[in-house]
């Protein structure tokens, strides 16, 4: 009797094993796990032979350096496929060193749109969330209500924290020549607690405070270095093989070969000094090339879901001339039928526009190693790539502010 009833308890115990097992298989069918992304053929994207270059874009790119006084890499993209790449000029004028296309330029604040990005995928993996207090994170930081949201679209009313701690170094006689790091400008901010330009919320105002702090969360969150989660997370699943994050609180020199040049002058070349240390609102250097393959990534969404980048290039201010805007980290150009996500830099000699056209799948990238007025000179450029004129002088409308 005891064999028999033992019998039935395993013949019954295998029909529920057997039960569970078939219920697991039917969920796994309707709910299969996401197959990694096959590698990108980067050597397919990045192929290209100047004897094909776009001929009409070669010249606007030679009157740009003649006239202009153009000096630095160049890229135009159309449809996935290169048209145009050309590296003009000096990487470094003192040793007459010559820009080669896989030169690393210091990125300035397109270094945003990719601090941005770890933002939304810490985000979509349940990190963080949009409305998160800035003292979620910092519990002594001096400012009430800054939320990521808040930050991600310059509406944080923060101070700027280059402007505060340059002053800071220079009435404390700090040394000017090591780096300090996120970490430790978060701690002089609490410490000092400067004033805010307004409360938090009011209006846009473009400030590098906030994408700082953004890197600074990124640390904390993540408990690795802001450099080594975007290796892990953005440059490598998007094949960027040529673009590193570097900080002088990390490296006593920065261990690239492109110099910046300031008041469009060469021999005002940039010694990099402690406010090179910060990184999210700059701090990456890469090429024409790897923001080339930034934007196929992010088309491909290969490092973001779409609904999440859609989000991100959804105006979140009041229109500039109506037709300029700014998102999760993206600058907006909109016109009936168009829109331009694109991000300027300007730090340190070097001076850079990212532009990626939405509707005609055009990138042009312009990375520039000598601070003039050149890049406002780009209406020819953007006629003969086909690209809407993205230049805020050239357009007067409603919603005008000067906010930006």
């Amino acid at each position: 009797m005891r064999l028999l009833y033992n019998s039935v308890l395993s013949v019954a115990a295998f029909a529920v094993l057997l039960a569970a097992c078939s219920s697991k298989a039917n969920n796994d069918k309707t709910t299969p796990a996401a197959a990694p992304a096959p590698p990108l053929n980067t050597k397919a994207l990045l192929a290209y032979n100047p004897k094909n270059g776009d001929k009409q874009i070669d010249e606007v790119m030679q009157k740009l350096h003649q006239t202009r006084g153009f000096n630095g890499n160049v890229l135009v993209a159309k449809h996935g496929k290169i048209i145009y790449e050309k590296a003009i000029g000096w990487a470094d004028y003192l040793h007459r060193d010559s820009l080669k296309i896989n030169s690393q330029f210091e990125l300035a604040s397109v270094t945003k749109t990719m601090t941005s990005t770890a933002i939304l995928q810490l985000i979509e993996r349940g990190k963080i969330k949009l409305d998160d207090d800035v003292k979620k994170f910092f519990p002594d930081f001096p400012y009430d209500g800054v939320t990521i949201k808040l930050l991600l679209t310059h509406r944080s009313g923060m101070m700027n924290y280059v402007y505060f701690t340059d002053g800071i170094y220079k009435k404390e006689h700090r040394d000017e020549h090591k780096g300090i790091s996120n970490a430790q400008e978060m701690a002089l901010i609490a410490q000092y607690k400067p004033p805010r330009y307004r409360a938090p919320g009011v209006s846009f105002r473009y400030n590098n405070s906030n994408f700082m702090v953004l890197g600074s969360i990124i640390e904390k969150v993540t408990g690795m270095p802001y450099a080594q989660y975007m290796e892990q997370n953005v440059f490598i699943p998007a094949g960027m093989a040529h673009t590193k994050v570097y900080s002088k609180a990390v490296y006593d020199k920065i261990p690239v070969d492109v110099v910046g040049h300031d008041r469009g002058q060469w021999r005002y070349s940039v010694a990099q000094n402690f406010l090179d240390g910060p990184v999210g609102d700059k701090g990456v250097y890469s090429t024409v090339g790897d923001l080339f393959l930034y934007d196929r990534a992010l088309r491909a969404g290969r490092l973001l879901k779409k609904a999440t980048m859609d989000s991100a290039y959804t105006p979140r201010n009041a229109w500039l001339h109506g037709h300029f805007n700014y998102g999760y980290g993206w600058r907006i150009f909109e016109a009936p039928g168009q829109q331009v996500i694109y991000h300027t830099g300007w730090w340190h000699g070097f001076r850079h526009i990212y532009l990626r056209d939405m509707k005609n799948d055009i990138v042009i990238v312009l990375l520039s190693n000598l601070s003039n007025g050149s890049l406002l000179k780009l209406d020819d450029l953007f006629k003969a790539a086909g690209m809407p004129i993205v230049r805020k002088s050239a357009y007067k409308g409603n919603g005008d502010t000067s906010e930006d």
